[in-house]
């Protein structure tokens, strides 16, 4: 039914005095529309949200009914309501009154303001640059706030698409904007995420690119809702979608942004959890578009103020430093000093590892970049970043692990060797000294065996601390004198025993062949200067290893193994050895046997067959598949080696072809006469 308009008959008579609120709620309880809609057009003068009483009498005054008419007949749905002259005006008179009334919670959690949020959506999609858009917007919020119903009924009517198509549109700074980020986060805390971001992640990485540009260009408390609300965004478990809609989005503008807010955090006076807020968000974001974003333009269109490209990678580096000194020591404290029986204390120490685990991450990431840069081009004048800037990165990350080595004392004279705030520093001096191994050179050796003991809260026996520190030690093994210093250390057993392990798990070949690869290089790089290092071959840990890979020469089977190792191997070979640039490996590549085997030729050179089989894990089964595990390799060995794939790949080359097998072979097959038939037959 439509409003029917109201005569100059039906207003009240103009005189000095303004209208009472008693005149007003005689006209809204009139017999006809003309009289409500007069005391309507008066009544937003007493509608003072600080006077819910007044407000609430009004609206019972009024009630809901005639206001449902009034917003169908404003949008052009009463009964010839397409023809109404003044339904624009009866629209607005409707936004702005149920926007007053929705400040009142009880009346905005009501049903029938909860009907009203797809009426309103339909209005905003129709009118998104109308005067009264600010008030749609804080309709929506208010009964979004007030109850549950609002906010699924602001998502299943298409709240989703409205956001995303309005808010790149809104003003800078505007209240419009602010209701808009607010109607977000109530539906990322309200929603289930599933739904959140498996059915929009387009409409999702428009709102994170519009909100990005507000926390690029703001300087007010709007700007740090922003920072807040782009990190609950990107750290949902379920946010993989969302990551692939940004990457695919046309431009970086977002990134860009990202940074420019990013870098105006950590450079200002703020509070410390703001900048810890920062990185955390700068984690995110380089999580979705790589270590690369540390180092890029910093300008904002029409702004004369512009920063170096390399202005954020200085500053989440030292923001990163500083974070992890200062959560260290109090990590430090809460381990040692503090009482043992504090619920709040353990809650702080569990709060504190995660907040250590985002910093150790960007020092990681950052360590990641330079290695590449590093890799790719020297550091001259057209260089990404200039050397100077280089060197202060590079010191940062000296003084970063120095810090974090003596975390690692403190926790050795405690005898404390498990925990993961333990494994995430054991993993940062890793991932440092591979790439940098002369780095904080006596503090290493001295902890070496002590961070190879490490392990994580849910291990039963050092397992990962040894991966972490896989890159390095195949570093430091490669020079005899490293070799001699840390063969005391039980680095070489603790490889062993990784290897092993990861054999007896990756039967299949699902764990990660870089690892593999390390840790035979390893072997063999130790193994290959036994003459001058000296040290046991008869380790219960070698003769362990023997068996292991013996049980693996059935039909290639070891390939199975291996066959992640040469797909990955690029990169461990790219980083360790100067770039080469070696190919995938095929699957039946023979290479995968010809390292195995070495490192079996050189082990059994240090023993015999009667001694092997005295062992108790080791059995004349074990000894009869290896002996097929080498006959598989002089076969090789006489057919010409590798392939020729494998033979024009210089580094890997060095590696497998860096024993004689044959000459190795010859030197103890007189001690392995078991053996010696079966690789003779």
């Amino acid at each position: 039914m439509e409003i029917e308009e109201a005569s100059t008959s039906s207003r009240p008579s103009s005189s000095s005095s303004l209208p009472s609120l008693e005149d007003c709620m005689k006209l809204l309880k009139g017999e006809n529309d003309s009289q409500r809609l007069a005391g309507l057009l008066l009544v937003t003068k007493f509608c003072d949200k600080d006077n819910q009483q007044t407000v609430h009498k009004v609206y019972d005054a009024v009630g809901p009914s005639f206001l449902h008419r009034l917003l169908l007949t404003g949008m052009g749905k009463g009964d010839g309501g397409g023809d109404n002259a003044n339904r624009e005006a009866y629209l607005q008179l409707a936004v702005t009154v149920l926007a007053a009334f929705a400040r009142v919670p009880e009346i905005a959690a009501s049903e029938e303001m909860v009907s009203k949020v797809p009426l309103f959506l339909e209005v905003m999609s129709n009118v998104s640059s109308s005067p009264f858009i600010d008030e749609c917007y804080e309709f929506l919020f208010l009964v979004s706030s007030a109850h549950e119903e609002g906010v699924v009924a602001l998502y299943e009517s298409g709240g989703m698409n409205i956001l995303a198509s309005q808010m790149p549109t809104l003003p800078e700074g505007s209240h419009t904007m602010e209701l808009a980020m607010k109607l977000i986060q109530l539906m990322i805390s309200k929603l289930p995420a599933e739904k959140f971001y498996v059915e929009h992640p387009s409409e999702l990485s428009k709102m994170v690119a519009a909100i990005a540009k507000q926390f690029a260009v703001l300087h007010n408390a709007l700007k740090f809702e922003a920072l807040h609300l782009l990190s609950a965004i990107l750290s949902s478990n379920y946010s993989g979608f969302l990551n692939v809609a940004l990457q695919s989005m046309a431009g970086d503008d977002w990134s860009t942004n990202m940074r420019i807010g990013i870098v105006a955090v950590l450079q200002n006076r703020v509070a410390p959890a703001e900048k810890l807020q920062a990185l955390v968000l700068a984690e995110h974001v380089i999580s979705i578009d790589g270590e690369g974003w540390l180092i890029g333009p910093m300008n904002l269109p029409n702004v004369k103020d512009s920063f170096p490209a390399d202005r954020c990678i200085l500053l989440v580096l030292e923001s990163s430093r500083v974070e992890i000194a200062v959560l260290l020591n109090e990590l430090a404290y809460l381990k040692y000093e503090a009482s043992k029986n504090s619920s709040s204390d353990a809650e702080t120490f569990v709060a504190k590892q995660r907040n250590l685990g985002v910093a150790f991450s960007l020092v990681e990431k950052i360590i990641k970049l330079i290695s590449k840069l590093g890799d790719s081009e020297e550091l001259n004048s057209n260089s990404i970043i200039s050397e100077t800037t280089f060197m202060k990165i590079i010191s940062g990350l000296n003084e970063t692990v120095g810090v974090v080595l003596d975390y690692l004392q403190d926790a050795k004279e405690h005898r404390q060797k498990k925990g993961d705030d333990l494994l995430a520093s054991v993993r940062i001096v890793g991932n440092y000294l591979a790439e940098a191994p002369h780095a904080c050179n006596e503090k290493v050796k001295e902890l070496l065996s002590y961070m190879l003991s490490v392990e994580g809260e849910d291990e039963h026996r050092p397992f990962h601390s040894i991966c972490f520190l896989l890159p390095m030690l195949c570093q430091m093994t490669m020079r005899t004198e490293e070799c001699k210093d840390i063969a005391s250390s039980g680095a070489l057993r603790a490889v062993a025993g990784c290897l092993i392990c990861l054999i007896e798990s990756n039967s299949n070949g699902d764990e990660d062949g870089g690892t593999v690869f390390l840790a035979c290089d390893t072997i063999l790089n130790f193994l290959l200067k036994r003459e001058q290092i000296c040290f046991p071959l008869d380790d219960p840990s070698f003769i362990k290893l023997l068996q292991a890979l013996s049980h693996l020469t059935g039909a290639f089977t070891l390939i199975g193994v291996y066959q992640k190792l040469f797909t990955s191997i690029t990169i461990f070979a790219h980083e360790k050895r100067g770039g080469a640039s070696l190919i995938q490996k095929k699957k039946n590549d023979p290479s995968s046997i010809m390292m195995a085997s070495s490192i079996c030729a050189l082990i059994l050179g240090s023993t015999s067959e009667e001694a092997l089989l005295c062992h108790p894990d080791f059995d004349i089964d074990s000894l009869i598949s290896l002996s097929q595990l080498v006959k598989k390799s002089l076969a090789i060995c006489s057919q010409g080696g590798m392939s020729d794939d494998a033979s024009t790949e210089a580094d890997l080359c060095e590696i497998v072809t860096s024993v004689n097998l044959n000459a190795e072979y010859s030197s103890w097959a007189d001690r392995f006469p078991r053996m010696k038939e079966v690789i003779e037959r």
